[in-house]
């Protein structure tokens, strides 16, 4: 049998670096996961504090090399309906930032961070959750091979069918949308300037985010049987429809490597912590690929998770640093999981006042250089 203060189970990133961080803040920790190859070729929006606490998992300079940073978000609306938005850019440097943030490779990302776990002293165990048992003092977690493991405090960063959370007990609330996501990584012949810009659509957004050099990755949200289509164009025609949708602002495109495509779905959990388990990342919340918002908020609970276990070494599972931690995330999940929600669903519907109010929000926005900036501070707001 093996102890510890704290068990992380997943290993994507917002679990990685919530065991980093919390072995930084002191305690023994472990994290249980298999060990898969990196395959995934999909990017990351890393945005404001995201990127802080990269630098603070120590991790940051491992992928800035092959990152892209992101200067400018521009906003467009390229419905075909009566009421329109204005074009909105928004600049880092108007509130006095170089960047707003980095666009970086997942797998780049997974290998930093379980590069830095290991340096740290994080014990890897590879292996899956095969039960797992919360009682007054532990959790007691037997893995797939038979061994036993217990922890002061678990952090349940196994997805959004998370084991880790059905034993807390806790409930979710899920919905979906009409509509699946395309991401594929394109080249181009035009600079994107490090800028990233995001088309409005009656069915959802097209997004153009940078990559380094004449490159970008592309997520199209679409009805699904229409992103079902575009999966089965030939990569020239699917270059072409995306030269289309862009107005063809990052000149010729080429497609560069696999797509896919997953329906968007949303998932909030009914409380953040119970039983000495804590959720992180997809176990927590899900999101649709909107606004940069879901491994951000991840990282975020992982820089919580580990701020709750500093300031409760002598158990970081007890009752106060688990309702500690469900206060800490439950306004900032709550708030931009309805702020995600809303925005998708203001392009979804035909009805005229909900489009008259999202246009003269982003009009005010665009005219009203305080409100814009007190907008982007708060995309960009701290964790703590």
């Amino acid at each position: 049998m093996s102890s510890f203060d704290v068990l992380v189970i997943g290993a994507g990133p917002a679990g990685l670096a919530a065991a980093i961080l919390a072995q930084q803040a002191g305690a023994t920790t472990a994290l249980l996961a298999p060990r898969l190859e990196a395959r995934d070729r999909r990017t990351v929006a890393m945005l404001g504090v995201s990127v802080d606490i990269l630098k603070q998992a120590g991790i940051f300079a491992a992928v800035e090399g092959v990152s892209a940073p992101m200067r400018t978000m521009r906003l467009v609306d390229s419905t075909r309906r009566l009421i329109r938005a204005p074009l909105v850019e928004f600049h880092a440097s108007e509130i006095g930032r170089e960047v707003f943030g980095y666009n970086i490779p997942h797998a780049a990302l997974v290998s930093a961070l379980e590069q830095a776990a290991t340096a740290i002293g994080v014990e890897r165990i590879d292996g899956v959750a095969a039960s797992i048992e919360p009682d007054l003092d532990a959790v007691t977690v037997v893995t797939g091979a038979g061994d036993t493991i217990t922890a002061r405090l678990l952090g349940a960063a196994d997805g959004r069918r998370s084991p880790g959370r059905e034993a807390a007990g806790i409930g979710v609330r899920s919905w979906s949308y009409p509509q699946s996501a395309l991401v594929v990584n394109t080249a181009h012949a035009l600079p994107h300037d490090d800028v990233s810009t995001e088309f409005h659509t009656e069915t959802g957004p097209f997004t153009l985010v940078p990559l380094p050099g004449l490159h970008s990755a592309v997520v199209c949200v679409e009805r699904p049987a229409e992103a079902e289509r575009l999966m089965g164009l030939s990569d020239d025609a699917l270059a072409a429809e995306f030269e289309r949708r862009s107005h063809f602002l990052l000149g010729a495109i080429r497609i560069d490597g696999p797509r896919q495509v997953f329906p968007l779905t949303g998932l909030a959990a009914r409380k953040f912590a119970a039983r000495r388990i804590a959720l992180i990342g997809e176990a927590a919340h899900v999101f649709p690929p909107i606004g940069a918002q879901g491994l951000n908020l991840g990282l975020r609970d992982a820089a919580v998770f580990a701020n709750v276990i500093a300031g409760h070494l002598a158990d970081p599972g007890s009752a106060a640093a688990l309702s500690a931690y469900d206060r800490g995330r439950t306004g900032d999940v709550f708030t931009r999981t309805a702020g995600v929600d809303a925005l998708n669903r203001t392009l979804l519907t035909s009805f005229l006042p909900v489009q008259a109010a999202r246009g003269i929000g982003l009009f005010a926005m665009d005219r009203l250089p305080a409100l814009k900036r007190a907008a982007m501070r708060r995309a960009l707001a701290p964790h703590l």
